[in-house]
């Protein structure tokens, strides 16, 4: 008899609801050749003060099976790039906290221009801080950086043991600034040091202003090789091959966003969150 934990258990049942088949809830791509979680990190993962909106999500992003592909540990220094609501910093803080350090490396809202940009950026850093500053026993020891996307730094050159980026160089390609980004991973990183990738996978290459968020895993690849990293592994875990890349409005009309009509829920439903490619790359 196989034993889930309260978090796993609660994610298989939300997805079965939200209609993830049940081997997807359960069991990543390449589970038999990603290494597993460790200990302190699963039980991050299973913590309590997870948003359940948050754990129906796992299914689909195999958070232990990812870190632990990026080479996670405990006494690391982890940056994460942009972490939006959180939603990887409810299981990197709690498991950094104790030997290494949890970075949430976000843009600085003056160094964009006045408008709805500025607003954005402003809210996004205020809504993270304030669910940091709530919830003290998991991101008391939890960093923020603020960096300017024009020529990011994400802190002191050769500080960082790992740097994680979920589902951004879309959005940084068609600003322009995707290799400023990598080279600023590359400077943050010490000599050995790993930058782990997760990007919504489109079927070939795409232009750099392409709406669709997807981006070809040949064009990640190439921009990290361009600012000096020497790609060290792929994984499929967070592979879906029933996403067809071709939806009208973009990878958005999937689900968690599911901007799409009403009419086409149960299409959309049935494909579940994108495909993405995994990838870890190291600075030689």
């Amino acid at each position: 008899m196989i034993r889930m934990s309260r978090s796993a258990a609660c994610a298989v049942a939300i997805a079965l609801a939200l209609g993830v088949p049940a081997a997807q809830a359960t069991k990543p791509a390449d589970a038999a050749t990603l290494p597993a979680p460790d200990a302190a990190l699963q039980a991050a993962i299973n913590g309590s003060w997870r948003a359940e909106g948050n754990v129906a999500r796992d299914p689909w992003r195999h958070p232990g099976q990812t870190l632990a592909f990026f080479g996670i540990r405990p006494d690391m220094t982890v940056v994460e790039i942009t972490p939006g609501g959180g939603w990887y910093s409810e299981i990197l803080a709690p498991y950094l906290a104790a030997k290494g350090r949890y970075v949430a490396a976000v843009v600085d809202p003056q160094a964009v221009a006045e408008g709805r940009g500025r607003e954005y950026q402003q809210r996004a850093r205020d809504n993270l801080e304030k669910k940091f500053a709530g919830a003290p026993g998991q991101y008391g020891k939890a960093e923020v950086v603020a960096y300017d996307p024009e020529a990011p730094v994400f802190g002191p050159a050769g500080s960082a043991d790992l740097v994680l980026t979920f589902r951004n160089v879309h959005n940084w390609r068609g600003a322009g600034q995707a290799e400023g980004y990598f080279k600023g991973f590359f400077d943050v990183l010490k000599p050995g040091g790993v930058l782990g990738v997760v990007e919504h996978r489109a079927a070939a290459d795409v232009p750099a202003d392409d709406k669709s968020g997807y981006v070809g895993q040949a064009q990640v690849i190439a921009m990290a090789e361009a600012a000096g990293f020497v790609l060290d592994g792929s994984s499929e875990v967070n592979a879906n091959p029933r996403d067809t890349k071709d939806h009208p409005n973009g990878v958005w009309m999937l689900a968690p966003t599911n901007n799409h009509p009403e009419a086409e829920a149960e299409k959309y439903k049935a494909i579940g969150e994108s495909d993405r490619m995994t990838l870890r790359f190291v600075k030689k």
